[in-house]
């Protein structure tokens, strides 16, 4: 169920005290949410989960959650780490699959959760949330102003959203057809292959679209979506060519370990 919509006692006439005002500047709320990352007994692991689940079917409702927490706590971006501690876990769990499923060994499937997690999670994401942030704010806001900006932990929260689905189609769904359908040289392969790559690429593309037309001081937000037409574009052109994107993926994490 949604959290219902609680109103902030130290707010007055819709601003918050001196005081308050302090505990919400982005530095306070960055060691906050840091703080909290290793005491689990206060993570609500179960929401985390709802969310997740969401993301599939509804993720217009998780954008809906960040609007209460706007409300009752005065930012847009989690402050429970509860969600990035199971990404992380999925993270794991789904590399070491990918990584037996194309017959590595210890170290190289260690090097290659290490690749993924920090350069295709942890950096793309640094790189693609610090753009958002910067385009959102400089061309997308009505107005310039503390209310009318993108926080930028939001902007991570949205990657974080949209990585998700695309995870586990690519990272644990696929590996079931890999062997036998994807890499078998045949149009069924590279079919199957990138179809998956188009549904997960589309889902991040959608999701990201979600988190920020939620938001309600953005304009022109329907641009996000013009990605898909390079998209479908691109997937045509591959099934017409043989692209496996696929065997890309799995001969680049062979070959650099």
């Amino acid at each position: 169920m949604l959290p219902t919509t609680l109103v902030n006692k130290n707010q007055v006439n819709g601003s918050l005290s001196s005081r308050d005002a302090a505990r919400h500047t982005a530095g306070a709320k960055r060691y906050k949410y840091l703080r909290r990352l290793f005491r689990f007994k206060q993570m609500d692991f179960e929401f985390a989960v709802w969310q997740m689940l969401y993301l599939f079917t509804s993720p217009q409702k998780v954008y809906r959650n960040f609007h209460y927490r706007k409300q009752t706590k005065d930012q847009w971006a989690r402050d429970d780490p509860a969600f990035l501690v199971l990404l992380s876990i999925w993270l794991c769990v789904s590399t070491l699959g990918f990584g037996f499923v194309l017959g590595m060994g210890f170290f190289q499937t260690l090097k290659l959760l290490l690749w993924v997690v920090f350069i295709d999670c942890i950096g793309v994401g640094l790189l693609i949330s610090t753009l958002m942030w910067f385009v959102s704010n400089k061309y997308m806001a009505k107005r310039q102003g503390k209310d009318y900006d993108v926080e930028w932990g939001y902007a991570f929260d949205v990657h974080l959203n949209a990585f998700y689905p695309l995870l586990v189609i690519l990272h644990f769904i696929q590996l079931f057809f890999i062997n036998h359908v994807i890499l078998t040289n045949w149009f069924l392969g590279y079919f199957v292959g990138n179809t998956f790559w188009l549904i997960a690429i589309g889902y991040y593309v959608y999701i990201t679209f979600l988190g920020y037309s939620a938001l309600p001081f953005l304009k022109n937000t329907v641009i996000l979506l013009y990605p898909f037409a390079a998209l479908i574009l691109l997937y045509v052109l591959s099934l017409a060519l043989g692209w496996n994107f696929t065997e890309m993926l799995a001969s680049f994490y062979k070959f650099r370990n």
